[in-house]
């Protein structure tokens, strides 16, 4: 059996002394980090085609870390982490941090930020009217189209907030030869109950533009945006639709939404729609059970026929 010396013993102490000297300052100065996540899985028979299948599926399961340093005069310093797993099996992404990994500057001038980073003029649209399970899983929106959803090697400035409005601008640099930059470029108001966005991004010979709404009143809460988009998922320019609606009952939120696609003006039978019909039931603040079920139906090639019939517990941390 070994017994550790006196002069082992204090060498071990005087190292980890050394070791929280230095560590010190760097936890100090940072003034916040968070470690935070969503696990989100459902229990699914869905049919696609002719095939009928039973799925444990995940939901964007994800963890991530985020922190600010107050560097004094208005000014911080940011930064944010994030990585999808698949909570179902518990492997992880091709990338550490494939979902997002930014870095950011902030003050009475607005925030910079660089990095990999999910497209603004999406969020300010398509995700901001999906209030039923967060546009994730089979039950999102099939229909929207992202020619630039995610950039790497974005560089984007985001405007201070006046009077309810924000505005944020960005590029992601090509970095390859031959290569072109994609653009992102995004607008929201918040007037209370009224709350309004717009959104542009483009990407080679793709683009896309749509509008967005949301208002609430009472219990119930209503949402819609409209999209033109130009080769986006093939040939051509297309209209895209969506409506989104949620009355809440206590801890019970009921959920409907439909959506349509135009046919591309250079595709044969290429119109869509889709429509989901969901509940929600809260448990707790970061807990929810959920049900839904949702049907794409396209007569085309673009989507195929999908539907599910779905029951999910998703926990945020």
């Amino acid at each position: 059996m070994h017994t550790s010396t006196p002069s082992s013993r204090h060498s071990r102490i005087l190292l980890l002394s050394v070791l929280a000297a230095v560590a010190a300052p760097a936890a100090f100065a940072q003034s916040e980090v968070t470690l935070y996540g969503r696990v989100n899985l459902s229990l699914e028979r869905q049919k696609a085609g002719n095939v009928t299948q039973n799925v444990l599926q995940d939901n964007s399961s994800r963890w991530g870390l985020r922190g600010s340093e107050d560097l004094g005069g208005g000014l911080k310093a940011g930064f944010k982490l994030e990585s999808g797993f698949d909570a179902s099996t518990g492997k992880g992404g091709s990338a550490l941090f494939g979902r997002h990994s930014e870095v950011n500057l902030s003050g009475n001038f607005g925030m910079l930020r660089m990095g990999n980073i999910l497209s603004e003029a999406y969020l300010a649209t398509a995700d901001y009217i999906s209030m039923h399970n967060h546009d994730t899983g089979t039950s999102a929106d099939a229909l929207y189209a992202f020619p630039t959803m995610r950039d790497t090697n974005k560089i984007a400035y985001r405007t201070p907030g006046m009077g309810g409005f924000t505005a944020e601008v960005a590029t992601s640099l090509a970095e390859t030869k031959p290569g072109k930059r994609s653009y992102d470029v995004a607008a929201n108001y918040d007037g209370g109950p009224l709350q309004l966005g717009a959104g542009y991004n483009k990407k080679d010979n793709a683009d896309q533009f749509a509008v967005r709404g949301l208002y609430s009143w009472g219990a119930f809460t209503g949402g819609a945006y409209i999209q033109r988009d130009k080769n986006a998922w093939a040939s051509g320019n297309r209209t895209t639709t969506r409506l989104s609606g949620m009355y809440q009952i206590g801890a019970t939120e009921l959920h409907a939404n439909w959506g349509r696609a135009g046919s591309y003006s250079n595709v044969a039978n290429s119109a869509a729609n889709q429509y989901t019909l969901g509940m929600n039931y809260n448990l707790s603040k970061r807990t929810k059970v959920y049900a839904f079920y949702t049907k794409v139906a396209d007569k085309g090639t673009i989507y195929g026929d999908f539907s599910s019939v779905a029951a999910g517990l998703r926990h945020n941390f």
